[in-house]
């Protein structure tokens, strides 16, 4: 990959894009992640107005440490980055005071999960329409379109994606060009939705290798039988959650009304 020139590429697709939009900036939620470090990066490299917004529900304080440092990374580099924090716990309590009472569940903690997400992008909307900015998303190719790794209308809920088209590898060689925290860079990746130290990998049950690997052995034509051991488990794991997930990757399906019935 040709780092620098996939950075400038970014960057200024961004700003042509923001600007025949007549739009004044980016909006990104900062999570203390890679995805979110480098997308506030290449957002702040356009010279538009760029607001990194951390929004923290019970988060752990390693991320927030880390969100926190990048943010003012970048905040002494660019001067047309600025930041603001929106506590969204006290919003997620009340939410769960307010529905109906559930048996604590698998299903539950992923309901509730989710919801910390959804919480997030309307949050982030509100600053977007407030500024006229953009939602900047910051999902890479293996969660957008290999495995589904994000909530619908949550962290999937956003104006453009200038990272979709990387892998998870990818995006940590232009992390690194960057200049994004170490401490961001070592980290392991997590979407800090359940309040524990869980990592994507401990939910997926496969590393981004592993996954970018079954993604290239699923666009050759490969199929499960081609494999044994790690591989073969690696690989089932990487189709059953691209075919689970279509209906985030997919547009949504619209009912056709038949002419004759109009």
């Amino acid at each position: 990959m040709q780092t620098e020139k996939v950075i400038d590429h970014i960057v200024n697709w961004l700003k042509e894009y923001a600007t025949n939009a007549n739009i004044e900036g980016f909006v990104i939620g900062v999570s203390g992640g890679i995805d979110s470090a480098v997308t506030s990066s290449l957002c702040a490299k356009t010279g538009l107005k760029t607001l990194c917004v951390e929004m923290p529900i019970h988060q752990a304080q390693s991320q927030v440490t880390r969100a926190q440092e990048h943010i003012n990374h970048l905040k002494g580099r660019f001067p047309n980055v600025s930041d603001t924090r929106v506590d969204l716990t006290p919003v997620f309590e009340e939410l769960k005071s307010v529905v109906p009472e559930m048996a604590p569940s698998a299903q539950l903690d992923l309901s509730l999960a989710n919801t910390r997400a959804r919480l997030r992008m309307s949050t982030l909307y509100y600053f977007a329409g407030l500024y006229k900015y953009l939602v900047a998303g910051t999902g890479n190719k293996v969660e957008d379109f290999g495995v589904g790794f994000y909530t619908k209308y949550g962290d999937g809920g956003v104006d453009l994606s200038p990272i979709a088209n990387l892998l998870k590898s990818e995006v940590y060689t232009i992390g690194e060009a960057l200049g994004v925290p170490n401490s961001i860079q070592i980290a392991s990746p997590t979407d800090g939705l359940f309040g524990d130290s869980r990592s994507d990998e401990d939910q997926i049950g496969a590393s981004y290798d592993e996954l970018e690997w079954a993604m290239k052995m699923k666009d050759e034509g490969k199929n499960i039988d081609d494999f044994k051991g790690r591989e073969q488990e690696v690989f089932e794991i990487f189709v059953r959650l691209n075919t689970v997930n279509q209906h985030k990757m997919t547009p949504i399906p619209v009912c056709k009304i038949p002419v004759n019935l109009l």
